[in-house]
């Protein structure tokens, strides 16, 4: 007789721990890329924040203030005081800072065109000689005139100067400027060395 077929032996069960061993190391290798990536966004997030803050500028500091120049405006004025003009303001500036003239301002007595110089007195005379020469006197009393911010009536209560020498001394001030020294003095026709010694002590620049 023909001996019976030996049943088959069923098959070692190693299929699901292949398959448990393929899908742990697939989730190590995920977590790994993630972990990668995560530092990776970390360092460029870190990174970024570095270079906003290095980047800020400064505050800037600011500039100085303008030059200015403080004159006082006296006289006949609507509102004599002390004012701040700029470097290269005129006369014409100042009285006009002072509310301008007065109605009874002598305005030929007083060069608009001139520059005004820091510190300098600017008089603007009343309409009739007789107030300006007093006030001049009195101001001679006080301290040396300045040749820079005279008026031609101030000028003609100097000793030796009249009138004639008055307008030249304004119309020298006129065409040059202002005075740097008493010595320029010596430049307006008609005032020689002897006449300057006598007004050196009675003017300033």
């Amino acid at each position: 007789m023909t001996a019976a077929p030996e049943p088959e032996q069923p098959a070692p069960r190693l299929a699901p721990r292949r398959r448990l061993g393929v899908g742990a190391v697939i989730v190590l290798v995920l977590l790994a890329f993630a972990v990668t990536v995560g530092i990776g966004i970390f360092r460029g997030a870190t990174g970024a924040e570095t270079v906003t803050s290095s980047s800020t500028p400064a505050p800037t500091e600011s500039g100085p203030p303008s030059a200015g120049v403080y004159v006082h405006v006296a006289g006949a004025v609507r509102a004599a005081g002390l004012y701040r003009l700029e470097v290269g303001d005129r006369v014409a500036d100042a009285v006009a800072r002072a509310g301008g003239f007065a109605d009874d301002a002598a305005r030929d007595g007083v060069n608009l065109a001139r520059a005004v110089t820091d510190g300098e007195q600017i008089v603007v005379p009343v309409m009739g000689a007789e107030p300006a020469v007093a006030a001049a006197a009195g101001a001679a009393t006080s301290g040396p005139l300045d040749l820079n911010s005279a008026t031609r009536e101030q000028l003609d209560a100097l000793p030796r100067i009249g009138p004639a020498l008055a307008d030249r001394i304004l119309a020298w001030r006129e065409q040059n400027g202002r005075f740097t020294s008493v010595d320029d003095l010596g430049s307006v026709p008609g005032i020689g060395d002897k006449m300057l010694a006598s007004l050196r002590d009675l003017v300033r620049v």
